[in-house]
């Protein structure tokens, strides 16, 4: 990483000169660390998305965050005070059904290590549910999420089954979930790696974050192409690599994980780094006016 940062009191510590920001017709946006944190929304977030509206730019809330479903999530946003529908809400659920529809098409029977939500979410989506007290029937397949509601008893039932060699696949990568409370939110990551020391098995597939198809699904579903989108995010190594790894504009906002130091040493240079969202939508006005 090279000094081109530039110090921590300019709201725009880089600009990558060829991105072409006039192009940008959609913003993909991480939601916990960007547009809020825990339950807090940011002050400068709803003139953000007001300022999108008026210049013309649609927008797309994603998040790696699968304790809740597409329905919660959309709840949440709208009950923060912003405009949002089914439409324009993507989570690591929603990338892993894609994956399973492709690749496991005849899988009906799963377990979810998950919460209530999400395994509602994989019923709605035509899973038969396998719950840890069936003596009968063993699930086809195993989803590990972040599940807010783990139990000891449920976390070894799954890593029995994984063990046992069933296929096993993990919505997301993230090892801690951001949070505005005193506390440590364990996720998704953490418990892959506890699976993995017990049984030695890795995930097969981990579709959320940083895996480029989450964000490409979303330029094929608008027909964009890859100067027209750009992914904004708080965190280098699920946000900003999915960007590089998309070949989209990544912009990283430093309001959640990520700080000039630990970009620094992650080695990765995204198209923008601001301090947050409100930086961005100052800089597409500019961008569109003078278009």
């Amino acid at each position: 990483m090279s000094d081109q940062y530039s110090p921590s009191d300019h709201p725009v510590h880089y600009l990558n000169p060829t991105v072409d920001l006039s192009k940008i017709k959609r913003v993909v946006f991480d939601m916990d660390g960007t547009i809020y944190k825990g339950g807090t929304l940011f002050p400068f977030t709803p003139g953000v998305f007001e300022t999108l509206e008026k210049i013309g730019i649609e927008y797309t809330f994603l998040t790696n965050n699968s304790s809740k479903s597409a329905k919660d999530y959309l709840k949440k946003i709208l009950a923060l005070g912003l405009k949002a529908t089914p439409d324009n809400v993507t989570t690591s659920a929603s990338a892993t059904f894609f994956y399973l529809k492709q690749h496991y098409p005849n899988v009906k029977k799963i377990y979810v290590l998950g919460t209530a939500s999400l395994r509602e979410e994989f019923t709605d989506h035509g899973y038969t549910m396998i719950d840890e007290f069936n003596t009968t029937e063993e699930p086809e397949l195993v989803v590990v999420a972040f599940d807010t509601t783990l139990t000891y008893e449920r976390l070894c039932k799954a890593t029995y089954w994984i063990g046992e060699g069933k296929p096993y696949v993990a919505t997301h990568p993230d090892t801690v979930c951001p949070t505005d409370q005193p506390t440590i939110l364990v996720d998704c990551g953490a418990v892959q790696a506890l699976i993995e020391d017990v049984t030695g098995r890795r995930p097969e597939a981990v579709p959320g974050k940083p895996d480029k198809d989450m964000i490409g699904g979303i330029m094929d579903k608008y027909d964009l192409k890859k100067d027209e989108i750009m992914m904004v995010g708080d965190r280098i190594y699920t946000d900003m690599e999915m960007a590089r790894r998309a070949e989209v504009p990544g912009v990283l906002v430093l309001t959640g994980e990520a700080t000039l130091e630990t970009l620094k040493e992650s080695g990765l240079t995204p198209e923008l780094v601001l301090d947050n969202i409100a930086v961005l939508a100052e800089l597409l006005v500019k961008a569109k006016t003078k278009k």
